[in-house]
C-alpha cells in the first residue's frame, strides 16, 4: 500500500510537472507570436490532455504528455526554420531584383549609346502613309514642302451630272502643319527619359506610328467658291426675291432645288490632298449635294427693308456735305401677307409712294460734280435684242444714288428680265453652252458696272465670274448676275454720296461714278492675267436627219482658262498698295459636233 501510495505521489508529481510544463509551452508560443497553426496544434494537445486526466490509467497520461510536449516543441522548431527559410528566399529575390535593375540600366545605356548619334526619324514612323523613317527632319520637311507646292495649283475636277468646274488649294486657302507633324515625327524616342525613349523606340518598331496633317481651308474662301458652284448647279434652289418698279413691290417665289452640301464636300477635298501626297491620282470630285426648300417669303423683313419716310435733298457748307434726297415709301403689311397665302409664282403689291419736296436732282451738278470712275465695253448694232436688253439695264441703273455707307444690289435695282419689262431673247450662258433666254447680255451691263465701280476705288460686297470666259472684258474683270442667284453687289466707300451715270447707244455702254473727289484720291491701275488654260473636249450628238456618217459641227468649243486680278493704288505715281481682286476658272465650252444616223 505504501509502495501504490508512492507510485501515486510520482504520477502526481509527473502530473503537475507535465502540467506546467504545457503551460510554459503554451505561453512561450503565446508570447513569440506563433501561427494560427501553433495555437490550435497547443489547444487540440490541451483538450487531448484534458480527455486523458479523465481515464484511471495515470502512466499514459504522463505519456501523453510527454509526446504532446515534444510535439509542440517540434512545431515551433519547424515553424523557426520556415521563417529561417522564408528570409533567405526574400534576400534572393531582392538580391534578383537588382541584378535585374543592374542589367537592364546596363543593356538600356548601352542602347542609348548606340542611339545616341543617330539623327533620324526611328524606324515605324509614317506621315499621312507615307514611312518617313530614317529620313532626317530636314529632309522629311523639304519632302512635303516640295509635294505640296507640287499640288497647290493643280486642278481638281468637281462634277455633278453635266456640270464640271475646277477649283485649286491656292483657290481655297488652304494650310496645311508640316513643321508641327515632323516636328513630332521626330521626337518620337526622343522627348522622355532613357528607359521612355528607349521603350518607344522598340514599340514603335512592333506598332508603326502614322501620324496625319491637319488641313485648314478658309471658311470665307470655301463659302463664296461653294456657294458660286450651287448657283451653277442644274436644277439649284432658287431663293424668294423682291425689287421695286415704279410704284409695285415685285416679289418673286422661289423654287426648290438642290444646294452642295459644303461640309462634305471640304472632307472630300480634304481626302483628294491627302491621296494626291501620296502620289495617287483622283480622276474627279463627285460634288455631294441636297435638296432644299426656298426660304419662305418674310414679309415684315421686306417692309422693314424698304420702308422710308420721305427726306429732302440738301447741301452743307463748311464742312461740305451733300445729303440726298429719298422717296417715302410704305405698303400695307397685312394685305401683302394675306395675298402671298396663296401660292402664285410672282406677286404684284401696290407701294405707297411720297415724294419729298426737294430732288438731288434740284441741286444741280453742284451734288456731283466730278466723275470718280467709268468704263465702257462694245456690245454692236443697238437694234439687235442684245442691244435692247442692255440699253434697259442701263437706263435702269442710270441716276441710281448711293449714300456713304449704302449698299447697290443689281438684281434688286434691275429685278427680272421679262417680257413685260420690253426684255426680249439675247445670248446668255448655261452650263457652258451658249443660250437664248430674256435679258440676255444684261451681264455686260453688271461687268461694265463693276469695272467703273473698281476705278472709282468703291468696295465690292459680292461678285461671281461667268462659267465660261466672255469677250467683251478681259478674264477676271466680268461680273454675272442672275435674278434670284447670282447678284453684283458694292458699298459706297466713300465719303460723300455717288450717282451711278449710265447710257447704251450706237453700240457702245457706258458706265460712270459721279460724286465729290475727297482730299486724297488714289490713281487705280487694274491688271489681269491668265494663269492657265482648260482644253474643251468633243460632244458627238446623233441626228436622223442627216445622212449616216456625214458630221456638222454645231458649236465650235473653246479653251477655258484660270486667271487672275489685282487692283494697284498709285498717290502721285508711285505705287502704295496691290490687293488681289480674284482667282477666277472658266469652263471650257464643249465642240458640239452632229452625226448622221439617217
Amino acid at each position: 500500500m505504501g509502495e501504490n501510495k508512492e507510485n501515486t505521489k510520482e504520477i502526481e508529481v509527473e502530473k503537475v510537472s507535465s502540467e506546467n510544463k504545457v503551460d510554459e509551452i503554451v505561453e512561450e508560443v503565446k508570447v513569440k507570436n506563433a501561427e494560427e497553426v501553433i495555437e490550435d496544434n497547443v489547444e487540440t494537445k490541451i483538450e487531448e490532455k484534458k480527455e486523458i486526466e479523465k481515464k484511471e490509467d495515470k502512466p499514459q497520461v504522463t505519456e501523453i504528455k510527454q509526446n504532446n510536449s515534444k510535439e509542440i516543441t517540434n512545431i515551433i522548431e519547424e515553424q523557426k526554420e520556415s521563417k529561417h527559410v522564408s528570409k533567405k528566399k526574400t534576400i534572393v529575390i531582392i538580391v534578383l531584383v537588382i541584378a535585374l535593375l543592374i542589367i537592364g540600366l546596363f543593356f538600356s545605356t548601352i542602347f542609348a549609346l548606340v542611339n545616341i548619334n543617330n539623327t533620324n526619324i526611328i524606324e515605324g514612323v509614317s506621315i499621312e502613309g507615307i514611312d518617313v523613317s530614317k529620313q532626317t527632319i530636314e529632309e522629311t520637311k523639304e519632302f512635303f514642302y516640295k509635294k505640296y507646292e507640287e499640288i497647290k495649283g493643280k486642278d481638281i475636277l468637281l462634277k455633278y451630272e453635266d456640270f464640271e468646274t475646277v477649283v485649286t488649294i491656292e483657290q481655297i486657302g488652304t494650310e496645311i502643319n508640316i513643321e508641327q507633324i515632323v516636328d513630332e515625327a521626330y521626337k518620337k524616342g526622343r522627348d522622355g527619359n532613357i528607359f521612355i525613349n528607349n521603350f518607344e523606340i522598340l514599340n514603335t518598331k512592333i506598332h508603326p506610328v502614322n501620324l496625319e496633317f491637319n488641313f485648314n481651308l478658309s471658311e470665307e474662301n470655301m463659302k463664296n467658291i461653294f456657294d458660286n458652284i450651287s448657283f451653277s448647279l442644274p436644277g439649284t434652289v432658287v431663293q424668294s426675291s423682291y425689287s421695286i418698279d415704279g410704284n409695285d413691290l415685285i416679289i418673286t417665289n422661289g423654287t426648290k432645288g438642290v444646294v452642295v452640301q459644303n461640309e462634305e464636300l471640304k472632307n472630300y477635298i480634304i481626302t483628294w490632298i491627302k491621296t494626291v501626297l501620296k502620289g495617287q491620282e483622283v480622276s474627279y470630285i463627285g460634288i455631294p449635294v441636297e435638296e432644299k426648300d426656298p426660304e419662305p417669303i418674310n414679309i415684315d423683313q421686306i417692309h422693314e427693308e424698304i420702308y422710308k419716310e420721305p427726306q429732302n435733298a440738301y447741301i452743307q457748307h463748311d464742312p461740305f456735305q451733300l445729303f440726298v434726297h429719298s422717296n417715302g415709301v410704305d405698303f400695307d403689311v397685312q394685305a401683302a401677307k394675306e395675298q402671298i397665302k396663296e401660292y402664285q409664282e410672282e406677286y404684284v403689291i401696290g407701294l405707297s409712294i411720297t415724294e419729298p419736296e426737294i430732288t438731288v436732282e434740284k441741286l444741280g451738278e453742284e451734288a456731283f460734280p466730278d466723275v470718280l470712275g467709268s468704263f465702257s465695253t462694245n456690245y454692236g448694232a443697238s437694234a439687235s435684242n442684245r442691244g435692247i436688253n442692255i440699253a434697259i439695264a442701263a437706263n435702269t441703273i442710270n441716276g441710281t444714288i448711293l449714300l456713304p455707307g449704302e449698299v447697290f444690289s443689281y438684281n434688286q435695282v434691275v429685278g427680272d428680265t421679262t417680257p413685260a419689262k420690253g426684255y426680249t431673247l439675247g445670248g446668255s450662258y448655261l452650263n457652258g453652252e451658249l443660250v437664248q433666254s430674256y435679258g440676255g447680255g444684261i451681264c455686260q451691263v453688271s461687268s461694265t458696272l463693276y469695272n467703273a465701280v473698281l476705278y472709282a476705288n468703291l468696295d465690292v460686297v459680292l461678285r461671281y465670274n461667268h462659267s465660261s470666259a466672255v469677250g467683251y472684258v478681259a478674264a477676271s474683270r466680268d461680273a454675272t448676275v442672275s435674278y434670284g442667284g447670282k447678284d453684283f453687289q458694292f458699298r459706297n466707300s466713300r465719303q460723300y454720296p455717288i450717282k451711278i451715270v449710265a447710257s447704251a447707244t450706237n453700240g457702245v455702254l457706258k458706265v460712270a461714278i459721279h460724286g465729290i473727289e475727297e482730299e486724297e484720291e488714289y490713281e487705280v491701275v487694274i491688271e489681269s492675267q491668265v494663269t492657265g488654260t482648260i482644253p474643251f473636249t468633243t460632244k458627238y450628238e446623233q441626228d436622223p436627219t442627216l445622212p449616216e456618217g456625214q458630221q456638222v459641227v454645231k458649236s465650235n468649243g473653246s479653251n477655258g482658262k484660270k486667271s487672275v486680278a489685282y487692283k494697284v493704288l498709285k498717290l502721285n505715281g508711285v505705287v502704295v498698295s496691290r490687293t488681289l481682286l480674284s482667282q477666277d476658272t472658266y469652263n471650257p465650252m464643249q465642240r458640239i459636233v452632229r452625226v448622221g444616223t439617217k
